[in-house]
């Protein structure tokens, strides 16, 4: 049997846990208590408003119990604005409060910055054939 830290999912995910812990912290530092989940929430809601909590809970890869207690506490931060929807009782609408959109633009350039730091030393050839691989690990497994 391999050993577990020989094996490509183990270092995937290695990959993926320390790239976010990294980002968590810088960001923490930077803009105080906001988790990456949120952030990613905030963003997908800018990029798609129209977007139901289950919608969300898709993109993000959460589910959604996960994304109701996120709603819940940027709702609480002052990130969302929730109101009732205009034709459906058992839905909320949701949508950005300006904090968020200062938020989200202000984080930005700290994404960016992490992102660069993670693939420091990878060439444009190794990204193109990491994006190729796991699309088809996707594929294979949808």
């Amino acid at each position: 049997m391999e050993k577990l830290n020989a094996s490509f999912f183990y270092l995937l995910e290695r990959a993926i846990k320390t790239y976010r812990q990294m980002a968590q912290r810088t960001i923490s530092e930077e803009y105080g208590a906001i988790t990456i989940d949120q952030l990613l929430v905030l963003q997908a809601m800018k990029d798609q408003p129209e977007l139901t909590q289950q919608q969300i809970a898709v993109v993000v890869f959460k589910d959604y119990a996960s994304i109701t207690r996120i709603i819940d506490l940027l709702v609480r931060k002052g990130f969302l604005h929730r109101s009732g929807h205009p034709t459906d009782r058992r839905r909320f609408e949701l949508r950005l409060t300006q904090e968020a959109e200062d938020l989200l633009q202000q984080v930005h350039p700290r994404i960016l910055k992490n992102r660069k730091i993670a693939l420091d030393g990878i060439t444009e050839e190794e990204i193109l054939i990491a994006r190729k691989v796991l699309a088809k690990i996707s594929e294979n497994c949808g």
